[in-house]
């Protein structure tokens, strides 16, 4: 009975020790791999797809608690339609007002898991000031060492579907496709 006394305290501390160690981890942004993508009807002739060369911002990931974060920051001005002229045009007034509002951010509100992995994470995406509610279905999701940095790093793709009326930005709708949708490709490295 004594041997077990002290195998049961030990067995104790190290279960209190594991789950101690098991904490959010907060990774950042990698800029140089993370792109936000939209894609619109012109005029029902062809789906336009651009990006934006510009995103920061953090996740916090707890693989244990299966509980996660994400707060992500747009610079407007680096949107890429592929054509100089028409990056100006959609950042003008009726569209993204980037004079303005230089920023779109998404900051989540809960992340939805399936298993281990998130499958959807609802927040409040905020496009030229006005915010509204909308929820990233997840396609794919991984968190490993960094093969080259040596870090903890993750990555996702997700994508949600808006309406840019709803964001003051509805200019030749319905002609030129009301509904957006956004895909994200995102990578973010520990601190």
């Amino acid at each position: 009975m004594r041997t077990l006394k002290p195998l049961a305290t030990a067995t104790l501390l190290a279960i209190l020790a594991g789950s101690s160690l098991a904490a959010p981890v907060t990774y950042e942004v990698d800029g140089s791999h993370s792109f936000p993508r939209f894609s619109y009807s012109h005029f029902g002739l062809s789906t336009q797809l651009s990006s934006f060369s510009r995103t920061s911002g953090k996740v916090v990931f707890d693989a244990q608690a299966r509980s996660g974060s994400v707060d992500i920051t747009i610079d407007t001005t680096s949107v890429n339609t592929g054509f100089a002229d028409f990056n100006g045009h959609i950042q003008a007034e009726d569209f993204l007002d980037t004079a303005r509002h230089p920023q779109a951010t998404f900051k989540s509100t809960r992340v939805v898991f399936e298993g281990d992995k998130p499958r959807s994470i609802d927040g409040v995406l905020t496009i030229k000031g006005v915010s509204r509610p909308v929820t990233l279905n997840v396609t794919s999701f991984l968190a490993m060492p960094h093969p080259m940095l040596k870090k903890p790093a993750l990555g996702a793709n997700a994508h949600t579907t808006i309406k840019r009326s709803e964001f003051n930005a509805g200019k030749f709708a319905p002609y030129v496709g009301d509904e957006v949708r956004i895909d994200i490709a995102i990578e973010a490295i520990a601190n």
